[in-house]
């Protein structure tokens, strides 16, 4: 079998580029490699520590989702290396790394102890982790400190002195300072929404009982996905009036195109998505010979509208979301497309599900992702939240680290009182997942009790509604 070999640079090593290193991190696919690794944990373990008696081999090296990195030299010899695995079945992105050893004529080479354990945190992470931990020797913990590893408490192993220590994965936390972090500043002076309404996904026009929403879709991807871009217009609209519990009247379009071609397969897919919810598109205005550029402008109706600001700490956190469909070509990881197979009535039923449980607050989950959104919730309800990652309902063909950062397709947050559950219909799944708390900002809890931080207090800097 071929080895796959991971790029070092200053990713990993912190220092040299990996052309100048006379050893490189790969990870082992073939048998003869696993064995070696094998072999100098004997070597090390058992013969020169004598943590283990005969053997050091455990259930870990016969999980067939278990990856194993190691060190080679140029001339092929394997100098070390580490193995990494999920902690929970099924996997929920809770990795540990464990068994991380070096060859002892090989450990005054430097870097490579410390090449294989950014190997093994940016492997983890690739592979989804949102929790990657190693119990390692008491005497090796400010060695994995210097290393950005923090540590999380003390244990005794083969009756050894351990440390647990943690590695910070912050995915959601850089998510949100490019994509939210800025509005703040941006907006400052501006009173968005009125009073009760600051970071809605729209706004109640004062004097009616209108909410309008705004919403661009990336010019990359109408330049890239033109018929796509335009479903995709409406979707995030209609998402964002049915998250403040408004049904849909009409679509303003504001279009731009290098040409009527374009210009006319954007028109497409908006005139299709336009169709399936039943929303008119009442006007808008098309300008032809720029870079492609598409907004919509929604206006729906709610008499009492449901505010992102309503949460309060104590009331359970609710995630309602269509898991049917899939990834959307090109897109895995980051757009789910559920609504492209739904019938009309299917998609018009979605519109109403804010609307018929009147939640004390309510947000759609969109390109903020669902630890995004839900700090964005918890940040204008002047609060914080705390989401149970085995409990929030995923597709199976989803990671739980894509699944919490991704744009879902529909996916509504509302929190409320625990015995006022959802109204939905059958075709999509809810779920209580989380709660409000008083301290601010998302963490994520899991099965054994750990809580780790997602994302901090501040997210969008808009303040309390």
């Amino acid at each position: 079998m071929t080895r796959q070999a991971i790029p070092l640079g200053d990713v990993l090593t912190g220092r040299l580029p990996a052309h100048t290193l006379p050893w490189s991190v790969e990870i082992a696919t073939d048998r003869a490699s696993v064995d070696a690794y094998a072999a100098l944990r004997r070597a090390t373990f058992v013969a020169e520590q004598g943590l283990f008696d005969g053997s050091d081999r455990d259930d870990v090296d016969d999980d067939p989702r278990t990856v194993v990195l190691v060190a080679r030299s140029t001339a092929g010899a394997v100098l070390g290396g580490v193995r990494l695995a999920p902690a929970h079945e099924p996997d929920i992105g809770w990795w540990q790394g464990s068994r991380l050893v070096v060859d002892v004529r090989a450990r005054r080479v430097h870097g490579i102890g410390a090449a294989l354990v950014r190997a093994a945190c940016a492997h983890a992470e690739r592979l989804g982790a949102l929790r990657f931990e190693a119990c390692v020797q008491a005497v090796n913990a400010d060695f994995f400190t210097s290393l950005g590893w923090q540590r999380v408490g003390d244990r005794e192993f083969a009756g050894r002195p351990h440390v647990q220590m943690r590695w910070p994965v912050e995915r959601f936390a850089g998510q949100v300072r490019e994509t939210k972090a800025v509005l703040g500043g941006l907006l400052d002076g501006l009173h968005l929404g009125g009073d009760g309404f600051v970071g809605d996904d729209g706004a109640p026009v004062p004097g009616s009982d209108l909410v309008a929403a705004c919403d661009a879709i990336v010019p990359a991807l109408v330049e890239r996905e033109p018929e796509w871009a335009g479903w995709c217009g409406v979707l995030v609209n209609v998402n964002d009036l049915a998250a403040m519990g408004a049904q849909p009247v009409g679509l303003l379009d504001a279009l731009a195109a290098r040409d009527a071609s374009f210009a006319s397969r954007v028109m497409t897919g908006l005139r299709a998505a336009a169709a399936a919810w039943g929303v008119p598109v009442l006007g808008g205005h098309t300008q032809l010979g720029t870079p492609a550029a598409l907004s919509v402008t929604a206006l729906g109706r709610a008499v009492h509208p449901v505010p992102a600001g309503g949460g309060r700490p104590g009331q359970t956190v609710t995630l309602t979301a269509d898991l049917g469909g899939g990834w959307r070509h090109g897109h895995t990881g980051r757009q789910w497309d559920s609504t492209t197979t739904r019938t009309a009535d299917e998609l018009r039923a979605l519109t109403r599900v804010v609307a018929d449980t009147a939640p004390a607050a309510a947000k759609d989950v969109s390109m903020a992702g669902l630890v995004g959104t839900l700090g964005m919730l918890a940040e204008s309800s002047g609060c914080g939240a705390v989401l149970d990652v085995a409990d929030v309902p995923t597709p199976a063909a989803a990671t739980r680290a894509d699944w919490f950062g991704c744009f879902p397709g529909w996916a509504m947050i509302t929190t409320d009182r625990p015995d006022r559950p959802v109204r939905r219909p059958g075709f999509v799944h809810s779920r209580s997942c989380g709660e409000l708390v008083a301290d601010g900002g998302v963490s994520l809890r899991w099965p054994d009790g750990a809580v780790t931080p997602a994302v901090g207090a501040d997210v969008t800097g808009l303040g309390v509604a």
